[in-house]
């Protein structure tokens, strides 16, 4: 199916072929990535974990739904992630985060490549980390961090992003209809260039996508 170009690409057209774990890596390595100073603001990382059917199955990411006693974002979708830790880089934490939230572990080699990075309205500045993890191991999500997890198979992220005007910004705010909700930016913005860079083979900018008013504090 042949997709239109949407505002924030920067002129790459789709892809050919199955999402493999070569075809991803080879998008990720395409995107001339944008990183961000900290500038005052905390470091963190996320990661899209990538993870194989039984057989011949559809590959997916996890999500994640936020247990509603935290005292940040209660209750939001949210990629595996958090702030880094004194020595750690992206990867670095993004593995550990993986582990500490569902169970799930992978090093280093996994890593397929990094996103841009998105600097939140609540004073972050994150890092998305691709990992393949291959087929699925049985997962033991934290209960003081993990209330849900979701498998969101890579057919589920074709969807139409909304666009949102609201008064507070003059920004866009990205939303994706995905498991009967609209997942918000970070997250949101996160998974479309997920989508368009490592599974459409399309160069695609996601830092001028805003979070809804209620994602700023």
């Amino acid at each position: 199916m042949t997709t239109p170009r949407r505002p924030g690409t920067d002129g790459a057209s789709p892809g050919a072929g199955t999402h493999s774990r070569e075809s991803i890596g080879a998008g990720l390595r395409r995107l001339r990535r944008i990183g961000l100073p900290a500038e005052g603001k905390r470091t963190a990382a996320v990661a899209i974990a990538i993870r194989t059917g039984a057989g011949s199955g559809e590959p997916g990411v996890w999500l994640t739904r936020r247990v509603s006693t935290m005292r940040a974002h209660p209750g939001q979708f949210a990629l595996p992630g958090g702030r880094l830790d004194q020595g750690e880089d992206a990867v670095d934490a993004a593995l550990r985060e993986l582990r500490e939230e569902l169970g799930v572990v992978a090093d280093r080699s996994q890593s397929l490549g990094l996103l841009d990075d998105y600097a939140t309205r609540s004073g972050y500045v994150i890092t998305p980390v691709v990992v393949w993890v291959g087929e699925a191991p049985p997962l033991t999500p934290n209960p003081a961090e993990v209330a849900e997890v979701h498998t969101i198979p890579f057919t589920d992220l074709d969807v139409t992003p909304r666009y949102l005007r609201i008064p507070e910004s003059d920004r866009p705010v990205i939303q994706l209809p995905l498991l009967g909700h609209l997942v918000h930016a970070p997250t949101a913005a996160v998974l479309f260039q997920f989508r368009e860079v490592a599974l459409r083979q399309r160069i695609t900018r996601v830092a001028h996508l805003e979070q809804p008013v209620f994602a700023w504090r």
